[in-house]
């Protein structure tokens, strides 16, 4: 409402500027000041429908394009002494002498080009390197410094699998969430796949995304941006690669690949698996454990249960007793790439030895 009451001031103050300027000038007939105020309506008019079209402004542009110009002035100055100077060097004639007035034409439109050349040199190096070099008024920051938090950027694997949205349920995480364009487009290409799996495994993303959406525990963003060094990267783990070091982010991930190009790269990666893992209980031998016996173990005796966050329990002397919950005394805990594995047996009986494996 306010941008609107801004567009219409502007509108009435190019109309009422034009017709103050023609009515101070009696000489000057009426219908010329009609004709400048409808002039200077349209032109008003047409500049608020510019703005309206551009829907996208960065400000990052705006303070890059004004430093350009201000920068290419600058240098347009000092081109222009140095016109001056040779002029005065090589035809003997200082601006204060009367044959001047003959070559003044010629000398201003050489300024006046150059001056038009250094601004669109500066403005267009400048625009182009914004990403590498950023602007900030009143200041320009050279280098890169960490403002707030470090966002997260999410992955394709990541959202289909989704935890994620589980884990900002939480409230634990306060950083900005950014998904990128691509891989909005990787999950759409993925549901509109012809093969059944992988069609499901879209929607299952796309359902998830829509979850984090809705959460008002997160800022969650587009990421919209175009930056040139992402466009130009491969697949998408190279412009998730590209956009952490720009952005200097974080990529939340399960994918094994991903999380160890971007070590190599020097993004930090947080995966779910490894917060997983993290998360689980820690249980010491000696401890008393209560789980339901799911099927017969593969050794003599062994019973296999499953505790609620997955980890497998090997159980000694349970295999009469499936689909019971049977209290277990831990005797040791294996950690390994898969997960982690809980041997336990059951309170008062006996080890039984382990049944030798063939040599080969």
């Amino acid at each position: 409402m306010v941008l609107w009451v801004l567009r219409g001031l502007f509108v009435l103050l190019m109309a009422g500027v034009s017709l103050l300027a023609i009515t101070s000038d009696p000489a000057r007939p009426t219908q010329h000041g009609l004709v400048s105020v409808a002039a200077a309506t349209i032109l008003a008019l047409v500049l608020v429908g510019v703005d309206l079209a551009t829907t996208r402004k960065s400000l990052a542009a705006i303070s890059g394009a004004f430093l350009g110009l201000v920068a290419g002035m600058v240098f347009a100055y000092g081109l222009g002494l140095l016109v001056d100077m040779m002029v005065e060097l090589f035809w003997n004639i200082s601006r204060s002498e009367e044959s001047y007035r003959s070559i003044a034409p010629v000398v201003g439109a050489i300024k006046l080009m150059l001056g038009i050349v250094c601004c669109y040199l500066t403005m267009s190096f400048i625009l182009q390197t914004k990403d590498d070099i950023r602007f900030v008024i009143p200041y320009v920051e050279f280098a890169r410094q960490t403002r707030g938090a470090r966002p997260l950027i999410l992955d394709t694997s990541v959202i289909i699998d989704g935890r994620i949205a589980d884990i900002c349920e939480t409230r634990i995480i306060d950083s900005p969430i950014f998904i990128p364009r691509f891989v909005l487009q990787e999950l759409q290409a993925i549901a509109d796949s012809s093969d059944k799996l992988k069609r499901n495994r879209g929607r299952r993303g796309l359902d998830m995304l829509n979850k984090l959406q809705t959460n008002d525990k997160v800022d969650i963003r587009i990421a919209d941006t175009r930056l040139p060094s992402v466009d130009e990267a491969g697949d998408v783990d190279q412009k998730l690669v590209a956009l952490g070091k720009k952005l200097d982010g974080r990529i939340v991930t399960n994918d094994y690949n991903l999380n160890k190009i971007a070590q190599i790269r020097g993004v930090d990666v947080i995966n779910i698996n490894d917060l997983a893992n993290a998360l689980k209980p820690v249980v010491m031998p000696g401890e008393m454990l209560t789980v339901r016996i799911i099927k017969p173990g593969e050794e003599m005796g062994q019973g296999v249960g499953y505790l609620e966050d997955g980890t497998m329990v090997v159980a000694e002397n349970t295999r009469d007793k499936v689909n019971e919950e049977v209290t277990l005394t831990v005797t040791s805990v294996l950690q390994t790439s898969a997960g982690r594995m809980i041997f336990g047996r059951l309170e008062g009986s006996p080890i039984l030895p382990r049944r030798p494996r063939p040599r080969t």
